[in-house]
């Protein structure tokens, strides 16, 4: 038994705060949206009650429109900043106002996959909560089939160089004087900027000021962009959500109408200037330049076909550890600085299932190899220095275990997402 699967499955049971983990003490004290996702897969391996349970203490800060928020605030912990208090959520539990990329469904229908028989009540019960939540992306965060954010948080992606045009013109009037309690626990030079701090606590102001009215944050904000992310998990997502409604007899025309209408406002996202996916911002209708690891999410949506291959093999050969969050051959490309240049290893967890089904089981192999090496170089870190796999952010953390158990040990059978139809 490597010792590598003992100290992820100790890390999970160490970040676990009954019912729902964080994504690493301290530095992120609260329970994160997609985190708890993968979270859900690594808890799989060994304990596939507590990965179920993960997933509904999730669902149960859902808003009554629908939206499942990026962090739910269990218990208030004055070691983070933002809190409760300066995000206002409307939802039934203390939360943020925005989202993240919705993965449930897909990593749903693999849980239940390993056990349909001992999983129907709950599969039953989540699929209107699904679609639900998936409706609300399409009527608030669509914009011709392209799915937008309104924060960068909201992507996952916080820091990443696509924002900074969209950045470059917002004035962050009225933002309070603050204390960032991120940089006590993690090196300032691989966290975001003041600068992005600034224009990130405006954008939360706006909602807060608003109680979170969509309608008027579409009107108002200046922050609206179409992001490979979202738009690709969502349309994945959605796919898996109709496998699964097939399966229990669940209506499918609206969810069949959201698949064909992501799938042609997917190519809104295609760059012909730089012969790839990034992000396009709505408010100027500019492509943002950057290829980053979300562009290569297209395969997991299944749309693209193979037009992101040769940006594939450029990148991952011009590195040692796969896949930079952000292209090295871009001007604003940082190898430590959070999401301009490291390495995630969920991501790449992501990009390998969507290559795998495109037909691409060598490359797909290799990521995973390389996802492990870099796991065995860095442990289990937040992410990691593409140039030599040296650990950067926070330490001991959830999704780093989650897929190292899930999909990277070359001891543990881990979760596979079904293919999607």
């Amino acid at each position: 038994m490597d010792d590598l699967d003992e100290q992820a499955r100790a890390i999970l049971k160490g970040n676990d705060r009954g019912g729902y983990t964080v994504p690493t003490g301290g530095l992120y004290p609260y329970q994160w949206n997609w985190d708890s996702v993968f979270a859900a897969a690594g808890f799989a391996e060994h304990d596939l009650s507590r990965a179920w349970e993960e997933i509904e203490t999730l669902f149960s800060g859902q808003w009554s429109t629908g939206m499942v928020p990026h962090i739910i605030f269990h218990k208030v912990d004055p070691s983070y900043f933002p809190g409760p208090d300066i995000w206002g959520g409307v939802g039934p539990l203390p939360s943020s106002g925005i989202s993240q990329p919705p993965i449930a469904a897909t990593f749903i229908r693999a849980l239940h996959a390993l056990d349909p028989e001992g999983s129907e009540a709950r599969v039953r019960a989540l699929i209107p909560r699904l679609r639900d939540w998936h409706r609300w992306f399409f009527d608030w965060r669509g914009e011709g089939g392209a799915i937008c954010v309104s924060h960068p948080w909201e992507t996952g992606r916080d820091n990443c160089p696509d924002w900074d045009g969209p950045f470059a013109n917002i004035q962050p009037e009225g933002v309070e004087q603050y204390y960032r309690r991120d940089t006590t626990h993690v090196k300032e030079d691989e966290r975001p900027r003041s600068y992005d701090y600034d224009r990130y606590l405006y954008l939360v102001k706006l909602g807060h000021d608003c109680g979170w009215d969509e309608a008027h944050l579409k009107e108002v904000s200046p922050f609206r962009v179409a992001d490979p992310t979202m738009t690709f998990t969502l349309l994945r997502a959605n796919r898996d959500l109709l496998a699964l409604s097939q399966a229990f007899g669940e209506p499918t025309d609206e969810i069949e109408g959201w698949i064909a209408a992501i799938e042609a406002g997917s190519e809104q996202l295609w760059n012909p200037e730089i012969g790839a996916y990034d992000c396009l911002d709505m408010r100027t209708g500019e492509h943002t330049g950057v290829i980053s690891s979300a562009s290569f999410l297209h395969w997991f949506a299944g749309v693209g076909e193979d037009r992101m291959l040769a940006h594939y093999d450029r990148i991952t050969s011009d590195v040692r550890f796969s896949m930079p969050s952000t292209d090295p051959a871009h001007p604003q490309y940082e190898p430590r600085r959070y999401w301009r240049g490291p390495v995630w290893g969920m991501m790449n967890w992501l990009i390998a299932t969507g290559l795998h089904e495109a037909g691409h089981e060598d490359r797909a192999e290799a990521l995973r190899l390389n996802t492990a090496e870099v796991i065995r170089t860095g442990g289990f870190a937040e992410y990691f220095d593409p140039r030599d796999g040296s650990p950067a952010g926070g330490r001991n953390f959830t999704w780093t275990a989650a897929t190292w158990l899930g999909w990277a040990s070359p001891n543990t059978k881990g979760i596979t997402c079904p293919v999607s139809s």
